[in-house]
């Protein structure tokens, strides 16, 4: 194998880990900006008098 294409299959390969890596980096803020959402709406449903009182009828 001669020098020019072994640079250019290393620079392609240099090329695959960097896209590879940008978009696990994409795929990592989209799970950090779903599980904030799903944080602010678990605490938006949250009733503090739930459970407290409980009725019964014998």
């Amino acid at each position: 194998m001669d020098i020019a294409a072994m640079s250019t299959m290393l620079s392609q390969a240099s090329l695959s880990q960097a896209v590879g890596i940008k978009v696990l980096n994409m795929a990592k803020g989209q799970a950090e900006q779903q599980s904030q959402q799903l944080v602010q709406m678990m605490n938006a449903s949250l009733d503090p008098n739930l459970g407290k009182n409980l009725d019964l009828r014998v």
